[in-house]
């Protein structure tokens, strides 16, 4: 059985927790009953997408849930949902994806901007069909180029194919954004971006505005992950490699203070918020870079008192780490409670603080952050 908690920013009820109050302690999300039922095996939880005022989550299963504003059509044709159940206590819904898009397909990736969704569809593969084919689609607004539809295409209330992306006989296997931009990742190891570019974000050369995918030039390795940060984008090859470029904005020290190929080789896991990046490097360690005013990327001393850390999640402004005793710990921050409850003393930016624990026959099967969002999914232990 699915159990996901949120704590943190609510004023859209993009926790789907009930209400639209911020919340400092975990409360539990509400879900769909097929996907919390104890009499079926439960789907996992792979991925949590978080835009300005929405959320999106993702299972193993295909299962596509938003919760949040549905003013700027990010989830998708809502309007057609009768609007007292619209605006009903918050609580996470299916998207109402076409048939024709879930035919021998589904959805394996997604991803949000500020006022927008991209999602992925990979088609089921056969004996004969060993090679899987990634549709990519876009829901919502985005002045810049975020949908990647062209110029015409500012607002989109259906789930539209982005056209021509990706390129034949490829398909998809990263895909990451922030505020303002997209990046997509092929198994060719090529990079691709759209969305707001004006900082080099999206290579060269820069633009205000990239409407459609466009390959980034230059890379010269093959690319496997890749973070966004809000003027930036960061690009990984292989763990064993060490390889890593950021393009775009240098403030606050993001392309200038990156560290070297040994310090983050071997990485398990990489996140970005809008100011910096978190590297969870082979052996529980974390090194970050960026903006750090407010602690996010919390103290050396305190990233050192962790011990082994098992997961990382960024958000906008503060990240969360799950330890091997068990713990999830968060820093940076928490104006909206997504830090947890505050115990702010002098000189301690930058501070830990716990806001969940294993307990006895349950486990934290995974942990995830958005816009001053923090999340929290815990299973059940045999």
């Amino acid at each position: 059985m699915v159990h996901l908690q949120a704590l943190g920013s609510n004023g859209s009820g993009q926790l789907g927790i009930g209400h639209k109050e911020d919340v400092s302690s975990p409360e539990t999300v509400l879900l769909p009953p097929s996907l919390t039922s104890t009499d079926t095996p439960s789907p996992k939880l792979l991925h949590i997408a978080a835009g300005g005022n929405h959320t999106m989550l993702l299972f193993d299963s295909g299962d596509l849930l938003w919760s949040g504003d549905h003013t700027e059509g990010a989830f998708g044709p809502v309007a057609s949902l009768d609007n007292e159940d619209v605006e009903q206590p918050p609580r996470f819904r299916p998207v109402a994806l076409p048939p024709s898009i879930l035919a021998n397909s589904k959805v394996t990736h997604v991803t949000a901007t500020w006022t927008a969704t991209i999602f992925a569809t990979t088609t089921t593969t056969t004996p004969t069909t060993t090679t899987p084919k990634t549709t990519l689609y876009a829901l919502g607004t985005g002045l810049k180029g975020e949908l990647g539809l062209g110029p015409r295409t500012t607002t989109i209330h259906e789930p539209t194919p982005i056209p021509n992306f990706p390129p034949p006989n490829t398909h998809l296997t990263s895909l990451a954004s922030c505020m303002g931009h997209t990046v997509a990742v092929l198994n060719t190891g090529e990079v691709w971006g759209w969305g707001n570019g004006r900082k080099g974000q999206l290579g060269e050369p820069s633009a205000a505005a990239v409407y459609s995918p466009r390959r980034i030039e230059g890379i010269q390795f093959p690319v496997v992950k890749v973070v966004c940060g809000r003027e930036f984008t960061v690009l990984f090859g292989g763990p064993e490699t060490g390889e890593m470029v950021v393009l775009g904005s240098d403030k606050w020290g993001v392309r200038s203070g990156a560290p070297s190929r040994e310090t983050v080789r071997g990485w398990k896991d990489v996140g970005a918020g809008w100011g910096g990046v978190v590297v969870l490097t082979r052996d529980g360690g974390l090194v970050a870079w960026g903006r750090d005013d407010h602690g996010q990327l919390g103290s050396e001393e305190n990233r050192e008192r962790l011990g082994g850390v098992e997961r990382i999640a960024v958000g906008s402004e503060h990240a969360l780490a799950l330890t091997e005793q068990g713990d999830v710990v968060v820093w940076g921050w928490g104006e909206h409670g997504n830090c947890g409850e505050i115990r702010k003393v002098e000189g301690e930016k930058g501070e830990r603080n716990k806001i969940a624990a294993r307990e006895e026959g349950r486990g934290i099967a995974m942990i995830g952050a958005g816009c001053a969002t923090s999340w929290i999914a815990v299973e059940k232990q045999t």
